[in-house]
């Protein structure tokens, strides 16, 4: 008997007792949906937070100086020139100074907006835009100018869309409009993307008492070489300080891988467990395969003592099993993909801000499929083995 004629064989079987076979299949259905749509949620938060670090820029160093431990210092000059001399792995660097302190616009006082100190590369480093006015630029920074650009939250909802040329007051001091960001988002809201405002580093700095700078962005060439602009900076300040407790790199593509092997390991833990219901599924198969083998003892003993050999038995009952459990497989896959695109729907409606796609990946299905056939093969090997074993004349006696 050829491998079709088996194939067809195995199928007729299957059909011939539908229910049993799909009761039998249950259990490999649900594992294969459970991994598919546990990997595709794992995907679709990986994608999240890649998007979400995106914004803040995966291209970026963050270079904290504490000073811990060390009487030494680095000066803004300092850190420029580190930046031109390794332009090979560093594009441009940017001061950041946090600015505390009300701010005043008119009579009202907004406490959720967050003001930073900045250089007039900042914008184009983070890929800001300037709908209006202009932005921050190197006088500004040199003269030390009281001047500003604000986002859009606060040009729309203090300004009425026309905040050029218009003041605020930052912790008492009085500065110029100069520059309305572009809108970041659709939702402009307090406390978000667009409630922003953004000063020269050097005013900020004076207006801080500390007349010092300890926080700096700076953005590489490539992010493929992104660990090892790292460990320049850290070694270019190792220098200076001579102590590894006085500075911080930190690297927001890092952090992401960070997330991304949590994210991973949890997903593994979860569709191990998932996959708990295929081992069972392939018991099930086992399980109605050794009936399968009972029922038909009589087909046994008459296909042996017409002259099959007992490899030609045990192939028999194992691609039976094997179908059985990829018809498992692809319905499992089926529904995978279903409740992909329910969950996927449901996240959107319950979580708006939240835009997570569920998404399967072709490795998992490959996989997933793949597993439930060599489970199929593997649990069916005993029935078959048993089938291949029978002595044709006790087959031939049995009831």
């Amino acid at each position: 008997m050829s491998l079709m004629e088996t194939f067809q064989m195995a199928l007729k079987n299957i059909w011939g007792s539908k229910m049993r076979t799909f009761l039998t299949m249950l259990g490999i259905i649900i594992g294969v949906c459970a991994v598919i749509v546990i990997v595709g949620l794992g995907n679709g938060m990986q994608g999240y937070i890649e998007d979400s670090f995106a914004d803040m820029g995966t291209d970026s160093l963050t270079v904290m100086i504490l000073g811990r431990g060390s009487s030494r210092s680095v000066s803004e000059e300092q850190m420029y020139e580190m930046a031109e001399e390794n332009s090979e792995y560093l594009k441009q660097i940017s001061p950041t100074v946090s600015m505390s302190g009300s701010l005043k616009i008119g009579s009202d006082t907004v406490s959720s907006t967050s003001i930073t100190g900045v250089s007039e590369d900042y914008f184009s480093m983070k890929g800001y835009e300037v709908a209006q006015g202009r932005g921050l630029q190197y006088t500004d920074m040199a003269n030390r100018k009281k001047v500003c650009v604000i986002g859009q939250y606060l040009n729309m909802a203090y300004f009425g869309g026309n905040a050029v040329g218009q003041t605020l007051k930052v912790g008492g001091t009085t500065f110029t409009i100069v520059g309305v960001m572009a809108a970041e988002t659709d939702d402009l809201e307090e406390g978000g993307t667009d409630d922003c405002l953004f000063v020269p580093y050097s005013t900020a700095a004076r207006l801080s008492f500390t007349g010092t700078i300890s926080s700096y962005t700076v953005t590489v060439q490539n992010t493929d070489y992104i660990s090892e602009a790292k460990t320049l900076v850290e070694n270019e300040l190792y220098k200076v300080f001579a102590d590894d407790d006085a500075y911080n790199v930190s690297s927001m593509a890092e952090m992401v891988e960070e997330m991304n092997s949590m994210v991973n390991m949890i997903i593994y833990i979860l569709a191990g467990i998932a996959a708990i219901s295929l081992v069972v599924g392939g018991i099930g198969i086992m399980n109605i395969m050794l009936v399968s083998v009972t029922e038909r003892t009589r087909e046994i003993g008459i296909r042996k003592a017409l002259g099959a050999k007992e490899g030609a038995i045990m192939r028999q009952f194992v691609i039976e099993a094997a179908t059985t459990s990829a018809l498992g497989g692809v319905l499992g896959i089926a529904l995978g993909y279903g409740l992909s695109a329910v969950a996927t729907t449901v996240i959107a409606n319950v979580m708006p801000d939240t835009p997570i796609t569920v998404s399967p990946s072709l490795g998992a299905v490959l996989l997933a499929f793949g597993v439930s056939t060599g489970i199929g093969v593997i649990f069916g090997y005993l029935p078959a083995k048993k089938a291949a074993l029978l002595n044709p004349i006790d087959a031939l006696r049995y009831d």
